[in-house]
C-alpha cells in the first residue's frame, strides 16, 4: 500500500531520462532509440478510480499524492488505473507525482494537479451579468443553484478570456437549492474574500450580501465584455450552462476576434444556445442539426450599464435563449438577490 507524501502545487511538469543499458547503446550506434513515453492526461473517473493515460505502456515505480489518500491498486499499462482506499473529497484539489518507466528502460516523472471526482454537483444557471465597471462596482456573474449539491471541479469559461482555460475553476463547497453565488470579476478593495464554507457573511467589499455566497477573481483586468459567450463545464467537459451575448444584433460576428464565433459554433452544435423564437419543440428539432447562432440569436446586451444588468427572467421555465434575458431598469442590479423585474425600455 502506498501512502502519501506532501508537496506544494505545481503546474504540469515531466521529466523524462533514456536509459543507459547495452541495448540503449545499441541502438544509438544503429541510430535508431526507443523514444521515451508520453505522458497524455490525468483524470479522476470516479470517486475512487484516477487513470493516467501515457502514449505507451508504463510501470510505475512510484507515485505519491499531496494530500491524506492511500491506494488499494495500481494497474500498470498505456493507462495506468489508480484504486484508492477510500474516496477523495469531492472536487479537492490533488497533486499527484508520478514514476513510470517503459519496456525499454525509458523514464518519466510527471507532476500533474488534477481535481477529485464529484459526483454531487447541483443543476446550476447562469442568473444576473454585469458586463460594465464602474470602481468599485465591479463585473459579476450571478449564478443560482436549482438544488442541493456541491461545486468542486465546476469549470467556468469566457470566450473572450480564453476557449481552453477556464476564468475560474470552483474549490469544493456546499450549496443549497435556491441559494446565489456571485463570482465578482475583480478585486479592488481589501477584505474581499471567497466564501467556501458556511458562512456566507465573510467576505467585505461592495456589494458583497450577508446571505448569498460571494467570489473574486483577483486582479483588475476587464474579463467579460458586452459581446462575449459564457459556459459551465462538468469534469466530462459536458456543458451544464451558456449565455451568448451579441452588442449589436444586425452584424455578423467581429472577425478580429474568431474566439466568439468559435463559441458559437461550440455552443450552437452542442445545444446550449437555442433560437430565440419557436416553441421547444421547434427549437430541439433545430439544435439537434448543426446549427451555429448568428448576433440577432444572442442577448442583445446594446443598453446595458453598471448598473443596469443581464438577468434571466426567473418567472419562466429555464430555457437556454434569448427570450429568457432581460437588461434591468437604471439602478436595478441585484448581485446576490432574486432579480428585479424593472426592465429597461
Amino acid at each position: 500500500m502506498k501512502k502519501a507524501h506532501f508537496f506544494f502545487w505545481f503546474p504540469v511538469l515531466v521529466f523524462s531520462a533514456c536509459s543507459c543499458t547495452t541495448e540503449g547503446s545499441i541502438q544509438q550506434i544503429l541510430g535508431t532509440r526507443a523514444e521515451a513515453p508520453v505522458f497524455m492526461d490525468c483524470r479522476s473517473v470516479s470517486s475512487t478510480e484516477i487513470v493516467f493515460r501515457f502514449s505507451q505502456p508504463v510501470k510505475v515505480l512510484s507515485l505519491y499524492f499531496d494530500t491524506a489518500i492511500e491506494t488499494r491498486s495500481i494497474e500498470d499499462g498505456r493507462e495506468v488505473k489508480v484504486t484508492l482506499t477510500q474516496p477523495a473529497g469531492e472536487g479537492q484539489k490533488i497533486t499527484a507525482d508520478i514514476l513510470v518507466e517503459d519496456s525499454d528502460r525509458n523514464t518519466l516523472n510527471v507532476i500533474v494537479p488534477f481535481r477529485a471526482r464529484n459526483e454531487r454537483l447541483p443543476a446550476l444557471v447562469f442568473n444576473e451579468l454585469r458586463t460594465e465597471y464602474s470602481k468599485p462596482k465591479v463585473e459579476f456573474v450571478e449564478f443560482l443553484a436549482l438544488e442541493p449539491g456541491n461545486l468542486g471541479a465546476l469549470r467556468f469559461f469566457i470566450a473572450g478570456y480564453s476557449l481552453s482555460r477556464p476564468v475560474y475553476e470552483f474549490a469544493p463547497m456546499e450549496v443549497k437549492a435556491g441559494e446565489y453565488i456571485v463570482l465578482h470579476l475583480r478585486t479592488v478593495e481589501e477584505g474581499c474574500v471567497d466564501e467556501t464554507g458556511s458562512n456566507l457573511a465573510l467576505s467585505g467589499g461592495t456589494e458583497a450580501q450577508i446571505d448569498a455566497r460571494d467570489l473574486w477573481i483577483p486582479g483588475n483586468k476587464k474579463l467579460l465584455h458586452k459581446t462575449d459567450a459564457l459556459w459551465l463545464l462538468d469534469q466530462d467537459d459536458r456543458i451544464i450552462d451558456a449565455v451568448l451575448l451579441s452588442e449589436n444584433r444586425d452584424v455578423e460576428w467581429d472577425r478580429k476576434n474568431a474566439a466568439i464565433a468559435s463559441a458559437a459554433e461550440f455552443l450552437g452544435n452542442g445545444k446550449a444556445w437555442l433560437p430565440s423564437t419557436g416553441n421547444t419543440a421547434a427549437m430541439d428539432t433545430v439544435s439537434a442539426e448543426r446549427w451555429i447562432p448568428v448576433p440577432a440569436d444572442a442577448v442583445i446586451s446594446a443598453g446595458t450599464t453598471t448598473t443596469r444588468t443581464i438577468c434571466r427572467d426567473e418567472t419562466i421555465p429555464h430555457l437556454r435563449r434569448a427570450a429568457n434575458w432581460y437588461i434591468t431598469a437604471t439602478s436595478s442590479a441585484t448581485p446576490g438577490k432574486a432579480n428585479s423585474t424593472k426592465r429597461h425600455n
